[in-house]
């Protein structure tokens, strides 16, 4: 295989998690009891430009279907996220109603609806049915498309060209991130802004976030790899942000290379953390594997030691990166007998290679556990607050990344 973006054959093993089906492929209780896809789980590092790559084994046609079951507007706190956002930069690039956005992968449309009740244009793409209807229904007129050059120039010869494209954890996801780039290098307006949110490969290591891994995620970023990107096609980074979101995001601003704006200290600040990290030196990837066996191993421990001594765990999320760490672990049924998931559409559903049951959350009031099992870690605080009526009977909440912590 060779490297996504530069194209140098990948010699070096980042992660190897095995086979794994998709992690957002749930399952109908029909499908329980039909074979299983499964694709080996593995990461490559480039050593010349640093990009962070799932083995090239399986098509995004394969991953984001038409039942899609991931819709962004679960979270509350994402949705804040979202409005904060859009009013930021709204005020920041003085958008009005002769401005055009483009939200490339506008999910539900839990960040363009602010757009609509703004009263400002916008326009989203978003290849999977179940999410796309759902955004229609809010005014937001809906491409049904994967994002890249070829769309780009059919949206240019139909006269819409972009002052703003967003993509906010798509980046991450498209198979050929070059074209992707370049896609936005046409669509974009002479002065335009891209802003693009994407999990922080450096939070990833420090953090020891291997359950962020998955067939979904192709890519796993830094800035010094975005850098090089946006140059290959003409774009520019000039600003970036460091957010807490999905555990620790960056939010990029770009801008075609000929642009007059400044590209401010931070990047250059950033740039200079991630090499003083070690993301330019080989050593910092090859050792990460041991931490993901930790974590694996603690977590087999403590619920074979809770189911021995009787007591009972639940989980709470059936999110992609839970079904990573489940999977990985070797976790079922017989030592997580459910998981709960705020998210009607998956709901009923069962968790992809576990086939643990997924119920309203509900049914933690109705099972009153002894632990209940954070999947995803990093709406922790929102979970436990949402949860706290478990502490009436004795229950506590449990993270397994980036160790195991029963918490308070």
């Amino acid at each position: 295989m060779n490297c996504r973006h530069c194209e140098k054959p990948l010699t070096h093993t980042f992660l190897d998690l095995g086979l794994a089906p998709p992690s957002n492929a749930y399952l109908s209780a029909e499908q329980l009891t039909q074979p299983e896809t499964k694709f080996p789980l593995k990461l490559f590092v480039c050593d010349k430009c640093w990009l962070v790559q799932t083995e090239d084994v399986t098509a995004a046609d394969n991953l984001f279907t038409h039942d899609y079951a991931y819709f962004s507007s679960v979270s509350q706190g994402w949705l804040l996220h979202a409005e904060r956002y859009c009013q930021q930069i709204t005020q920041r690039l003085k958008l009005d109603q002769h401005s055009l956005v483009v939200e490339v992968a506008a999910n539900d449309g839990y960040l363009l609806k602010n757009f609509v009740a703004a009263a400002i244009p916008c326009i989203g793409i978003e290849p999977t049915a179940s999410t796309a209807a759902h955004a229609e229904t809010l005014g937001i007129p809906i491409i049904r498309e994967f994002f890249g050059q070829q769309l780009a120039q059919q949206l240019i010869e139909q006269g819409k060209q972009a002052d703003l494209i967003i993509g906010n954890n798509v980046y991450a996801h498209v198979p050929d991130i070059n074209d992707f780039t370049a896609g936005l290098k046409t669509l974009l307006k002479s002065e335009g802004t891209i802003t693009l949110e994407f999990p922080h490969l450096l939070q990833l290591i420090q953090q020891r976030q291997f359950d962020t891994v998955y067939h979904e995620h192709f890519s796993y970023l830094s800035l010094t790899t975005v850098c090089q990107i946006f140059d290959s096609v003409g774009l520019r980074i000039f600003d970036v942000e460091t957010l807490p979101t999905h555990g620790g995001s960056l939010r990029i601003y770009g801008c075609h290379d000929g642009d007059k704006r400044s590209t401010q200290s931070a990047v250059r600040k950033l740039l200079e953390e991630e090499k003083t990290f070690g993301l330019t030196s080989l050593h910092t990837y090859t050792g990460f594997q041991c931490y993901a066996d930790h974590i694996k191993q603690a977590l087999l421990e403590f619920l074979t030691e809770q189911k021995h001594l009787n007591k009972s765990v639940v989980a709470y999320g059936a999110a992609a990166k839970g079904n990573t760490l489940l999977n990985y672990a070797g976790v079922s049924t017989d030592l997580l007998p459910l998981v709960v998931d705020a998210a009607a559409s998956k709901q009923g559903k069962f968790l992809p290679g576990s086939h643990i049951p997924i119920l309203a959350p509900e049914q933690i009031a109705i099972k009153q556990p002894d632990y209940v099992l954070i999947l995803p870690w990093n709406i922790a605080e929102e979970v436990m607050l949402q949860q706290a009526h478990i502490r009436q009977w004795g229950g506590q909440f449990v993270t397994a990344i980036p160790q195991l912590n029963v918490l308070p």
